[in-house]
Order: C-alpha cells, then structure tokens, then sequence
C-alpha cells in the first residue's frame, strides 16, 4: 500500500486466496456490526448490509480490472525495451545508408507487429503486484495521486484510532468487572466513565492507563520496521474463528432456550448513519487486493471467486447480527460485541468469558504495529522527491511521531467505537471503496484503449462493463458523504 510494484510472493490456489479475503474483510468492524443493526432497525440494516455489499463486489471487480491494466502496461513496456536491445546489438553495421533502410522498415513492421502483440490475451496476466499507490501515479495526475494518498492516510490514521481504543476499552471492561467484585457486565447495568473501577480510579482513568502501557508497548514499532509473519497471521486468524463461533453458538443457544432478550425495532432511521459507516468499514479490503490477488496461482474464475467469497460474508455478517439482536436487549449491547458474553448468565465457564472478553487485546495488539508502518510509509511516499532522500531525523523521528500522535490522541479523548468506526467508514472508506476504485477502472480502460487499441479485451475485466456503473457509483459515493453529513450536523443541532 506505499504505492509500489513490490514483491508478488509465494503462489497459493484460488480456495486459499478466498479463505485469505474472508480473513482480510472479516475484521473489528464485524464486533461493532451488532449495535449499530440493533439501533437502526432490522429490515433496515438487513438492506443496507446487501446493497452496500453488493456495491462492494462491484469496486473489488474495478480494482481487479485495473490491476491486470497496470500489468498490460508494464509487460508492454518490457517487451519495447527487450526489443529495442535486440535492435541495438543487432546494428553492427556502420554504413548510414544501410541505418536508415534498417529504421525504416523497422518503423513499417512494428504497427503491424504491435497490433498482433497487442491482441494477447497475456498481457493483461496479473503476475506483478501492483500497489494502488503505483496504480494512481500510473493512471492518475498528480493532484489525483495526492488526494489518493491523502484518502489512505486518512483512513489509516482513523484504523489506528479504533485499534487504539478497542485495546484499552476492552480491558478497561473486563478488569473493572473484576475490581468491583462481579463476573462481568450485567444485564441491567449502565456504566457511566465516571464510575469507579478500582478504589479511588474511575474507569475513564483505568481506561487511559490501559492506553499509555499499550502506547508504550507498541508505539516503538512504529520507528521500526516490522512484517506480518505467516505463523501470526495463522493464530489470529485461528482465535477469531474460534470467537466468533463461540458467540454465534452460545446466542443460538441462548434463543433456542427462550431466552433471547432482544426484540429490535423494523427500522429506525436516527441510527442509519452509523450502520452505514460500520457496514462500508467492514466490507473493507479494496486497498489490499494487490497483496491478495497477485499471488493467486489460476485466476481463471476470479471474478466467480471473489462473488462467492461476497456471499459467504454476507451470510456470516448476517448470522452473526441478527443473533446478536435476537440474544440481547438492543440498549444492553456494547460496541465490542465480544464484551456482552462477559456476562455470568451468558456464558457460565469464567475461561471463555476471559477469552471472549480479551479477545479484541490479542488479534488487534498484532496488526497496530503493521497499520502503523503503513501509515509512515505512506507518508514518506506522499512526500518523497524523485532521487532525494530524507535526513534521519525526519526518517526516523518525525514520520514515526507523525504517524503515531493523533491516533493516540483521538483514542485518548473517545472510546466511542461504533463512533470511529462509522465515521471513518463513511468518509475515508467511501473514498477508498468506492471513489479511487471508479476513477481507477475508468481512467485504466481509456488509457488502455490509446496503449492498446479500441477493441482491446482485457481477460479481468469487470462484468460491471458499462460506464453507467463508474457513474452510480461516484454518484452513490456522494450521496453518501451528503447523507451522513447532513445527519452529523443535524444530529448536533438537536443536541
């Protein structure tokens, strides 16, 4: 995501390809899904999950679309200047007489030769992993490559801010249950910030404690370089799947013994805003497709792949919503779902509940770091000069401290999950899901038609062919940032 041409990795099937996007997608924004269908109504999330879904898919086929243009372009390249030293070392001759015959047929052949290279099929072949910082300075002009990075850093720094306050909040929650001699959160119980925690401290202190230790302790990684290992990448992703059965199980459990609590409402529009952004956030993956996509070994049914893949999602983000609706009274869910199974009559084994509860402080502890590196990448690349370089105290100090300051104090000043989530889905995600991605697949198709030629079929693009469909969604994506401005502003007028 620093927007370059990086490393394409060690190939791996289809099916595998499809497990890593489930993981990829299904992430924080899936444990503040429950409160949000809980507040705007059922009938009205169930809607918006589907459409925005679906909107998803159609921006993850222009991404694809644009990558496998990004690649036609670069095999293209490759290929004029491998031809160009065959041309040169073939030119031994020194009579210019015989030069300038040599030139000329050449500049007769290659239309001709051109036209039949460029029908293949093969270029188009995604082999190179193109990050879409590389896919903007390809396809975009300067201005749009800035905002484009401005968009990313944007929706990282809002990332970081989540992943911040989950840690701490989570903790906060699950310690202070304890210190006041109970097995949880109660049914009935509301907890104000104010309210003590552990002798004289408040939870909202508890809660900046937490934050300070997990600044201290992951912050340094930031000045760092760090990767994501592939054994991490396995035991997180084993512990969310164990959670997330866990939860699903134990409200099914729950309902089938007639004790399900909720009873939501059909619809409640006063809530759609933060549906919204929480739906877009967890739907999220348009930015990674290049590390995702690349390495997969037959891309013959990609486009079938990443649909069923949509599918999945969709059934497991509406399993694990309504049951949670259905289990739970709708003003007793937290924005971390994870926490509501803290409760001793939900979940009677104290070792799942620690599990349930902390849940959150393991799988996101491991991916801050990896965020944050991005980010400071993406700062670097923002600003980076061709041939120039960065004194090291800029390098090693102010991108660092740049990068890792406002997320902290974001999180410092609010715990509002749901909140962050929505904001930063509504805004930054918007931009990133749906209007890079239509600006990309439009602009790549016309680059591709003066490169290549009308006619030209690229063998990924997406089934969403028609320029109306890069139109509906830049035009949904602006309706969207009216929609949930307008209700912010009216939401504070009230207020």
């Amino acid at each position: 995501m620093a927007g370059e041409i990086t490393e394409t990795g060690e190939l791996y099937s289809p099916y595998v390809g499809l497990v890593y996007m489930f993981n990829l997608i299904v992430g924080t924004g899936a444990l503040t899904m429950p409160k949000a269908f809980a507040t705007a109504g059922w009938l009205v999330s169930l809607v918006l999950l589907v459409f925005l879904g679906f909107m998803s898919f159609v921006t993850t086929t222009f991404v694809v679309e644009a990558m496998a243009a990004a690649n036609a372009q670069l095999h293209w390249k490759r290929m004029e200047n491998h031809q160009e030293e065959e041309d040169d070392d073939s030119s031994t001759a020194s009579d210019s007489d015989v030069l300038v015959q040599d030139n000329y047929e050449r500049a007769e052949k290659r239309p001709i030769l051109s036209v039949q290279r460029r029908g293949s099929p093969n270029f188009f072949e995604i082999t190179d992993r193109v990050e879409m910082g590389q896919m903007a300075s390809m396809f975009f002009n300067k201005v749009g490559v800035n905002l484009f990075y401005f968009c990313i850093i944007i929706y990282l720094y809002g990332d970081l801010a989540i992943y911040a306050a989950a840690v701490p909040f989570s903790l906060m929650q699950v310690t202070c249950a304890m210190g006041n001699d109970s097995c949880g959160v109660e049914a009935d119980t509301k907890y104000n910030d104010t309210d003590r925690c552990w002798g004289p401290l408040r939870r909202v202190d508890a809660y900046r404690i937490y934050l300070a230790v997990f600044t201290l302790l992951l912050g340094p990684f930031t000045f760092f370089d760090v990767q994501k290992t592939k054994y991490l990448q396995i035991l997180t992703s084993l512990m969310r799947w164990i959670a997330f059965a866990i939860m699903i199980v134990l409200a099914l459990v729950r309902i089938g013994h007639g004790r399900g609590e909720g009873h939501p409402p059909l619809a409640d529009f006063s809530g759609v805003r933060n549906l919204f952004g929480v739906c877009v956030y967890s739907f999220m993956c348009q930015h990674s497709l290049p590390s995702l996509v690349t390495p997969v070994s037959s891309k013959r049914h990609l486009t079938r792949l990443v649909f069923l893949d949509y599918v999945l999602i969709l059934a497991f983000y509406g399993l694990l919503s309504f049951t949670a609706i259905f289990c739970f009274r709708g003003d007793s869910l937290l924005d971390m779902y994870t926490l509501n199974f803290a409760r001793c009559d939900v979940v009677g084994l104290a070792a799942v509940r620690f599990f349930l509860g902390l849940f959150p402080v393991f799988t996101i502890s491991t991916n801050f770091p990896i965020i944050a590196v991005t980010l400071r990448n993406n700062w670097k690349t923002l600003f980076h000069r061709e041939g120039g370089t960065y004194p090291w105290v800029v390098d090693r100090v102010v991108f660092p401290t740049i990068t890792l300051l406002p997320p902290v104090l974001v999180a410092f000043c609010t715990h509002d999950l749901e909140s962050l989530v929505g904001i930063t889905g509504a805004y930054a995600g918007t931009g990133i899901q749906y209007i890079i991605p239509a600006f990309l697949v439009y602009l790549c198709r016309r680059d591709t038609q003066l490169a290549f030629g009308f006619g030209t079929i690229n063998k990924h693009g997406s089934p969403f062919r028609h320029t109306f469909w890069v139109g509906f969604v830049l035009l949904w994506a602006f309706s969207c940032f009216l929609f949930v401005t307008a209700n912010i502003v009216l939401s504070e007028t009230k207020l």
